[in-house]
């Protein structure tokens, strides 16, 4: 589930969103309200349900040889996903819809995609389907643990870019 060209993608659990109105987040950083949305290269980031902390390494530039091997694995593709065990259940039966959005409404802010004002969906969610699925279609590692924090400690040494969401959610 990624973007065609000219759109960005918003995940939701809700289904029936008519319009998408900016807001401030209440973990956010800025007060400015934005309606928030990922392009084809950090969707990834959202094949899980929304409160679910998980941790993401994937190759980079400036990625090394030692750090690829030791976080992701010597020939196990170019990007990982970290999530606990508590969470196999809710990413198995979770109902997660994409809804495509115009990217014309949107500029790139960091890794994301942000608009300041409202904006309606192109068409009907989508529902995302089996998230299991997804990842391996995508050659995306899905790694089960018992501590997150574990993992992303070490993942943010490296070379390796990383992403880190609902951190706050794992087990301490």
């Amino acid at each position: 589930m990624r973007p065609a060209t000219g759109e960005v993608l918003h995940f939701s659990e809700d289904p029936t969103i008519e319009v998408f109105r900016p807001h401030v987040a209440k973990t956010a950083q800025q007060a400015t309200a934005y309606v928030w949305a990922v392009g084809y290269d950090r969707a990834p980031d959202y094949w899980f349900p929304r409160q679910c902390p998980r941790a993401m390494a994937w190759v980079g530039p400036s990625t090394t040889p030692e750090d690829r091997e030791r976080i992701i694995g010597a020939g196990s593709g170019s990007r990982v996903h970290a999530v606990e065990y508590g969470w196999l259940e809710a990413m198995r039966s979770v109902e997660l819809y994409a809804y495509r959005l115009p990217a014309d409404d949107f500029v790139e802010r960091d890794a994301a995609f942000v608009a300041t004002t409202e904006v309606q969906p192109l068409g009907p969610p989508e529902r995302v389907g089996d998230l299991f699925a997804l990842h391996d279609e995508a050659g995306i590692q899905l790694r089960v643990l018992p501590l997150l924090h574990d993992f992303w400690a070490e993942t943010v040494t490296t070379t390796l870019e990383w992403s880190g969401i609902r951190l706050r959610n794992a087990k301490p």
